[in-house]
């Protein structure tokens, strides 16, 4: 079943629009503007108002922007006392940071792979400040579905204005295969839109520009 799921994605590369007629951020101001493969940030975008997150719910050294650091302790509180462990294993990341991961993803599996797992530096959401790959108190994120956690954010984190953010089946819109870790901070009623909808963060966009939302 994964091969056939991995043939179907590389189909869709080799057919899509994914990193062209590039659109380029410069000054990003709300909290629902799209990064993909599409759009952009500049290299030297660095938000101004990242803060480090507490130990408590995080690995060292993990930095959210102000409003999305606020709502993720919120978050990660309510789940502790549900008795849940949501832990932020990787957060904001550098343009520098991200090149490196992507070059890394294609000297070791080609760059089709590496454009289906990890986004080209400027592309990855995490240079917003406003993403978050979470696990659970093992900190194996890869695994992170199959966790009572996973379920618990699943019905939860769209109260505390997160989506997740590459659903299943959502590839030839997102450009990203499914990551049930990746949870991005886009505001409490955009969150619960996406959620209400079942829709993508692109996906709410569309209908954004369209005025439907």
């Amino acid at each position: 079943m994964e091969k056939v799921i991995y043939i179907l994605i590389l189909i869709i590369l080799e057919n899509s629009n994914f990193y062209s007629n590039i659109n380029t951020i410069y000054s990003p101001t709300s909290y629902d503007f799209i990064v993909n493969k599409n759009n952009k940030l500049t290299n030297d975008y660095i938000p101004n108002d990242l803060e480090l997150l507490d130990l408590e719910y995080s690995l060292k050294d993990k930095y959210l922007r102000k409003e999305a650091k606020k709502a993720f302790i919120k978050m990660a509180s309510q789940a502790k006392i549900d008795g849940f462990n949501i832990i932020a294993v990787s957060t904001y990341r550098s343009y520098e940071y991200q090149e490196r991961l992507y070059n890394n993803y294609v000297l070791d599996k080609g760059f089709y792979y590496a454009d289906m797992c990890s986004a080209r530096a400027g592309h990855s959401e995490h240079q917003t400040g406003l993403a978050v790959d979470i696990a659970d108190i093992s900190l194996d994120y890869d695994n992170f579905e199959k966790t009572k956690e996973f379920d618990w954010m699943r019905n939860n984190a769209h109260k505390y204005g997160f989506i997740l953010r590459y659903p299943m089946g959502k590839f030839h819109i997102t450009g990203f295969k499914y990551e049930p870790w990746h949870y991005r901070y886009v505001g409490i009623e955009t969150s619960t839109y996406i959620y209400e909808n079942s829709i993508t963060l692109e996906e709410y966009e569309v209908k954004k520009n369209k005025g439907i939302v």
